[in-house]
């Protein structure tokens, strides 16, 4: 779907405040840009502004939007995608688990995640949807926890109709990319083999896609229905599978695991499990142990990047109380793997970092850190303050004919 709001992000950045903030947005590589910044706006105006920020206009700079749900991050993201071209739009999903919760994360979720991380760390300029990302919306969940280091570099696996690859290279690509293998794919994460046919289900397609072999040939790439099997449209993209995990059980870490149950008997029964080869619930807790090593969401943003936060307030109560359910939760559910109730490796490293730690990073990364707020500030006494000529629009929760009545007099 093309952009049809677009004029109005022209429009905006006329208006004094937003071209302040457009002019400060250049200063790419000065003293300047890694000043903060406050914008004060009408909460429906988020999406006019930072479009505004992430504009042409505006140096075509990378914007980091933050909000404090994971609703507001789908709202936003969904806003943006009609005010510039959708393809430059991503959202970053945050795990619906804990850091230190005994489960993982959806496949789904890990795929869309590694799919953007892909995008951070190797765009594709000949392709749209892999391209580079100008507006990266996430919830400050995502935006505190830990990644594994590397995730960017994770090659999806990748194959068009025509391509020769053998059917045996395919399967051991696709687990090794921590897809399941079934005898029928139904969820996202699986894969099954029937003959000279591969199904496969991405984490990040709305439906599973069929290879159909001719030899070693790929000779058709397929989507198909789940509950039904039957073919549908041609994927004209091919086959485009992220991982499924954001802790792939390679050699190096099959290794660690290995050396970890011999000096910690308590948790032998998960780390045998992962020295052979086997996933399982939860193993994503102990990447700190296990992985070469942790970074944040803001260590992978392109140079030139900008931070915005919307509703600072907002966003910081929410951290606080992520930080602390995130302590809770590892002390409760870890220490009591080990007798006297101490936990048995340290797993601090992949706990929620505070806001306060994360903003530090991004000011000693040069990072420029805004914020967007409706509270009104004082533009006179405030050098590092903009506000907006806006207002919230009218809520008429029913009410259709003051609605008409407005429209017709407005």
């Amino acid at each position: 779907m093309s952009s049809t709001l677009v004029g109005l992000v022209d429009a905006l950045v006329q208006e004094p405040a937003i071209a302040e903030a457009v002019r400060r947005a250049r200063r790419t590589g000065t003293a300047q840009a890694t000043e903060a910044l406050e914008l004060t706006a009408a909460s429906a105006a988020y999406p006019l502004v930072i479009a505004a920020l992430a504009a042409p206009s505006a140096g075509d700079r990378p914007v980091l939007a933050v909000t404090a749900t994971a609703r507001e991050a789908e709202d936003l993201a969904a806003a943006l995608s009609s005010l510039l071209p959708p393809h430059v739009v991503a959202e970053f999903p945050a795990w619906e688990t804990l850091p230190h919760e005994r489960l993982s994360p959806s496949s789904d979720t890990v795929g869309r995640r590694l799919g953007v991380l892909r995008r951070l760390a190797h765009p594709d300029a000949d392709d749209p949807a892999n391209g580079p990302v100008r507006v990266l919306v996430a919830p400050i969940r995502a935006v505190l926890q830990p990644l594994v280091t590397g995730l960017g570099d994770l090659e999806p696996v990748a194959v068009r109709s025509g391509d020769d690859i053998t059917m045996d290279d395919l399967v051991r690509r696709l687990s090794a990319a921590a897809y399941i293998r079934t005898d029928l794919v139904d969820k996202r994460g699986q894969f099954a083999v029937r003959g000279g046919i591969l199904d496969v289900f991405p984490p990040t397609e709305e439906h599973p896609v069929r290879l159909e072999f001719w030899g070693d040939t790929v000779e058709e790439v397929r989507y198909f229905k789940v509950i039904d099997q039957r073919s549908l449209e041609v994927a004209d993209q091919g086959l485009w599978a992220s991982p499924c995990r954001e802790l792939l059980l390679t050699d190096d870490v099959r290794a660690r695991a290995r050396a970890l149950a011999t000096d910690h008997p308590e948790l032998i029964e998960m780390l045998d499990k992962l020295a052979d080869g086997t996933a399982v619930d939860g193993m994503e807790a102990l990447a700190p142990v296990l992985a070469d090593g942790m970074e944040l969401l803001v260590d992978l943003l392109p140079t030139g990047a900008l931070v915005v936060v919307c509703d600072p307030e907002r966003v910081r109560t929410r951290a606080h109380d992520l930080v602390r359910t995130s302590q809770e939760f590892l002390e409760a559910s870890w220490s009591t793997a080990a007798t006297g109730g101490q936990a048995p490796v340290d797993l601090g490293a992949a706990a929620y970092k505070s806001l306060v730690e994360v903003r530090e990073h991004a000011a000693a990364s040069g990072l420029p850190w805004w914020s967007v707020t409706p509270f009104t500030s004082d533009a006179e006494l405030e050098d590092n303050t903009l506000v907006l000529a806006t207002r919230q629009p009218t809520a008429y929760r029913g009410e259709t004919e003051r609605a008409l009545e407005d429209a017709v007099t407005n």
